[in-house]
């Protein structure tokens, strides 16, 4: 159990328990530091935390300082992303995600957020050699085919990363007392659920949704 610290709002400690811890362990998983690339593959609810720890917050942890890479299928993202900390953003619709990362020097880890098996083939084409995939994200039916020929010469190593330890949230929830972290989230009522369904499957929800039971 670790407590929410005073202070700090319970609207974003929800999101903060389940999206941050996760995403703060895939981020440490991924061994970024200063003077590294990383890939946020999928800028929501989980991705869109990553992309600020990745960035700048893991400062606390000593792991901070990478140049980030936001991904997206949606039009609203890759501003939210720059809004957040992104060096840079691509639209996987319109842009080879693989082609441009490499462009920019590949990536030395990407992190697999988005719940798609092509974003798992191109979040792989993008790293480097020596690069680490870092899978989150389950789509239904999910597999990755790993190609030997590339694999094997390049060194490229493939974890997967899920939630994270109770000294991780603490570590979360501190890095948001200091300022180093934003939580996009929308309020809604209990009653209205179902309609969240709705709304997070048709890609109209920014990154969270939080219920408000008081």
């Amino acid at each position: 159990m670790v407590p929410v610290p005073d202070g700090l709002d319970p609207m974003d400690a929800a999101p903060l328990s389940c999206a941050g811890v996760t995403s703060y362990k895939a981020v440490k998983v991924a061994d970024s530091g200063p003077g590294t690339r990383v890939l946020v593959s999928g800028i929501g609810g989980l991705g869109h935390l990553a992309l600020q720890y990745a960035h700048h917050a893991l400062q606390y942890a000593r792991l901070a300082g990478a140049e980030t890479t936001a991904v997206d299928v949606t039009d609203e993202k890759p501003a939210l992303a720059r809004e957040l900390g992104a060096d840079h953003g691509l639209d996987a619709r319109i842009q080879d995600v693989p082609a441009e990362t490499q462009k920019l020097g590949g990536a030395d880890a990407a992190i697999a957020l988005a719940v798609s098996n092509d974003s798992f083939r191109a979040a792989y084409g993008a790293l480097r050699r020596g690069g680490t995939l870092v899978l989150v994200a389950r789509p239904a039916g999910g597999a990755r085919e790993i190609p030997v020929f590339d694999t094997v010469p390049n060194g490229t190593k493939v974890v997967g990363s899920i939630v994270g330890t109770r000294q991780d949230l603490g570590e979360v929830f501190r890095l948001h007392e200091l300022g180093r972290t934003r939580v996009m989230r929308e309020t809604r009522r209990l009653e209205d659920v179902n309609d969240c369904f709705g709304d997070v499957l048709a890609g109209r929800v920014t990154a969270r949704l939080v219920f408000d039971l008081r």
